[in-house]
């Protein structure tokens, strides 16, 4: 069994190790997930996609018994939102989306992703936000990813099979950051987190539907990659507090994360709200795509 990082070492004197206790945990491991998935409760959700060079087929190929799966990319857990790419879809469509897996109110739902790189891990983060936002907590996602349990346990083989649910959201709009937040937030010095890689905050790259390249002006940058060891573990509450400092970041300060589309910002997100326990950092879904189409100012950081 792989060593407890801070965090579950912390989350075990205060909750105990029992298996349901573990459930308000926002990661649990190869282990938690293997001695757990005989529980009627527990849904395994593979969202495997091109990302990752994971598809139907390669689900097919192995993947955590009894699971389902779900493809990122294709199955509508982003959507296309005033001609910005990836944005979050309407709340009756994820409703369906979600019911459509099997997957209920009741249920706790762990994500995994293929856990070779951060940029996969996001996938699992993206989704994990959004069950966040439709005000599901029984949510957690499989840290290592699927790399980590298939190092562990065997995998199973074939497709998955799904009794359709009824999932109801409760949708959580302080979740949610709009475009005209982002532009308070340069009035208000509210702090600005772009997870997006160090040669995009500078300019030297950008997505393909930003119009500029360049950062939000006072953002300061957290590369996604720093967030992930061996691919899909994810460093622990101290490492992220130092990471933090060492991007002129504050924790506990009201933070909005940025990147292209929302894809590196859930990252930014689920390290340091949910595995710090800083409750004051927040999305900005449309990040540089929606920003840089719809007139906003951009910088080149010297």
């Amino acid at each position: 069994m792989r060593a407890l990082t801070p965090f579950f070492l912390a989350a075990a004197v205060t909750f105990g190790a029992s298996a349901a206790q573990a459930e308000s945990t926002p990661l649990v491991d190869a282990d938690w997930l293997h001695g757990n998935l005989d529980r009627d409760d527990v849904v395994v959700l593979d969202v495997r996609s091109a990302i990752d060079g994971g598809s139907v087929e390669t689900f097919a190929e192995g993947h955590v018994p009894g699971a389902v799966y779900s493809n990122y990319l294709e199955a509508g857990w982003r959507s296309e939102r005033d001609g910005i790419p990836g944005q979050l879809p309407p709340v009756e469509d994820l409703e369906s989306l979600i019911g459509e897996l099997g997957i209920s109110n009741e249920d706790h739902v762990v994500v995994v992703a293929a856990g070779t790189s951060a940029l996969d891990m996001g996938s699992a983060t993206r989704v994990y936000w959004t069950f966040k936002v439709l005000g599901h907590d029984r949510v957690s996602v499989l840290d290592g990813g699927l790399k980590g349990y298939a190092d562990a346990y065997d995998l199973a083989n074939g497709a998955s099979t799904t009794e359709p649910a009824t999932f109801t959201a409760d949708f959580r709009p302080e979740m949610v950051v709009s475009r005209e937040s982002v532009a308070e937030a340069l009035q208000n010095g509210t702090a600005l987190m772009d997870n997006r890689p160090e040669a995009q905050y500078r300019g030297e790259g950008k997505h393909d539907a930003a119009l500029h390249a360049g950062t939000i002006p006072q953002s300061r940058n957290l590369p996604e990659s720093k967030l992930t060891v061996e691919g899909g573990q994810f460093v622990d509450a101290t490492e992220i507090s130092r990471l933090l400092a060492e991007a002129g970041l504050n924790a506990g300060e009201d933070t909005i994360a940025f990147c292209n589309t929302g894809h590196w910002a859930s990252l930014g997100w689920f390290a340091q709200h949910e595995l710090l326990g800083d409750e004051s950092v927040r999305v900005y879904d449309g990040s540089m795509v929606e920003w840089t189409n719809r007139n906003g100012e951009t910088i080149v950081p010297q």
